[in-house]
């Protein structure tokens, strides 16, 4: 048997709650004084931090370890126990099997050394690693059962990284992060995107609880659609039963999100927002919706015609004017009277929410099913926008309602403060701008202008207020 000089150290812990590695720390001094007993040089030190070597998760250092073996680098291994390697039997007779091929012959622990040429050496290890195996097993069992146990009774999941809005004791809220989360949840509701809000919140430099320095939309999309924050315990993604910490937002707030949230997801993805006035002008000739259009440098409005929009193609107005005259508009409105009305009768329609969204995301689906049944050649094209007519018609309406219901979001201590909004408008970003003119006006119609006008007439703008 010829003298190891290069060894391998391998180390591992399965679970790691501060985060500070402690516990890898001492298997690393206790294995490099075996290595100096020995009179072994260490060649390489290979540390999964946080892994368990039960379950079948990928160790990115053993499995670099065993490469190295193969390559014949490595002359011996070192582990502070035999479990610190695996635990899984299979996974052992697979190390043992690479050892004999590529001859390492030593495998040194600070609790007992094994050999792997000796038969009662390797019978010893054999057992040594059914044992392990046996014995996590049931710690995954007991495991399973203590969380669910918390599950059932409403007790937080432990974890390194502090919720946002909760204290260290994932259970007592932390009001400066809550009055935040409530504000998101609003603006949300209200039609700003979970792109537009996280660049608020790396705006406004409000730290994260976690290792990212920034915001993120997937992670304000976690925080938002959890049932945490309503006061739920979620068990694998969904809401298990009440939670013993007080909501940051009521029940109802999270039912509304949670079905935005899906409705957006059906209708997939959109670039950033544009256009401040998309989906609230229709034309003063033929009814039809106008739509955002660009020509070289000009951002403008048309009416488009063909079988997807069905317009009559004979209305264009340049954006940037109209878009400052119904701001203004929206602006003056907010200081009358007449909008505190409007949004204290806006509160009591609130429930009416999450059922409007159903009824948008079951027009689309039959939307998309005439589509498919047009792509397969089973109806022809009048058929398809005869179909299609009544879905949109009832998108349009459930639209409406739920504009008016999310404006309560929209304009909350707004209202009568129109003149400081004033000033601020311009920082606003888009999403927020189009929130707060969409919960204050139901659309605008224009009408056909002057030909050869340089200049917008602001009689072609025929604004209805919501009511």
């Amino acid at each position: 048997m010829r003298r190891a000089h290069a060894a391998a150290i391998c180390a591992r812990i399965s679970s790691d709650q501060t985060g500070q590695g402690l516990g890898v720390q001492r298997q690393l001094e206790d294995c490099h004084k075996l290595a100096e007993s020995k009179g072994w040089q260490v060649a390489e030190v290979y540390v999964d931090n946080d892994i368990s070597a039960y379950r079948s998760k990928h160790r990115p250092q053993y499995a670099r370890m065993l490469e190295d073996i193969e390559a014949g680098r490595i002359d011996a291994v070192i582990a502070y126990h035999q479990d610190r390697l695996t635990r899984r039997p299979m996974e052992w007779e697979q190390f043992v099997e690479l050892c004999d091929r590529s001859g390492v012959d030593q495998l040194a622990t600070v609790t007992s050394d094994i050999d792997f040429g000796n038969d009662n050496g390797m019978l010893i290890a054999r057992i040594t690693a059914a044992v392990a195996a046996n014995e996590s097993a049931r710690k995954s069992e007991r495991v399973k059962r203590k969380m669910q146990q918390n599950v059932e009774a409403g007790l937080p999941h432990g974890g390194s990284t502090r919720p946002f809005g909760f204290e260290p004791d994932r259970v007592t809220v932390r009001e400066s992060e809550a009055q935040v989360i409530r504000e998101l949840a609003a603006r949300y509701l209200a039609g700003e995107s979970m792109r537009s809000l996280a660049n608020w919140m790396n705006d406004q430099q409000i730290p994260t609880t976690g290792k990212a320095e920034v915001w993120r939309t997937a992670t304000l999309r976690t925080i938002l659609t959890r049932g945490r924050i309503a006061g739920l315990r979620d068990h694998k993604g969904k809401p298990a039963g009440t939670a013993v910490w007080p909501a940051i937002i009521t029940l109802s707030q999270h039912e509304q999100i949670l079905a935005l949230q899906r409705s957006k997801q059906r209708q997939g993805r959109r670039a950033p927002r544009r256009y401040l006035l998309s989906g609230l002008l229709t034309c003063g000739r033929c009814g039809s919706r106008l739509y955002s259009a660009a020509r070289q440098d000009t951002r403008r409005y048309v009416c488009s015609k063909g079988p997807d929009h069905g317009g009559c193609g004979r209305m264009t107005i340049v954006a940037a004017p109209v878009e400052q005259w119904i701001a203004a508009a929206v602006l003056m409105r907010l200081d009358t009277e007449v909008m505190r009305d409007v949004l204290a009768g806006r509160a009591a329609k609130d429930e009416r929410h999450a059922q409007l969204v159903g009824e948008i995301e079951s027009a689309q689906t039959a939307m998309r099913e005439f589509a498919e049944m047009f792509g397969a050649g089973e109806i022809t094209r009048p058929e398809l926008l005869a179909g299609r007519k009544p879905a949109e018609a009832r998108i349009i309406a459930a639209q409406r309602q739920l504009d008016q219901i999310s404006g309560a979001h929209a304009l909350h201590g707004l209202v009568g403060n129109g003149g400081a909004l004033r000033e601020q408008w311009g920082s606003l970003n888009l999403d927020r701008q189009h929130a707060i003119v969409r919960a204050v006006m139901e659309s605008a119609t224009i009408q056909p202008g002057k030909a050869g006008a340089q200049k917008l007439d602001p009689a072609r703008i025929v604004p209805i207020w919501v009511s």
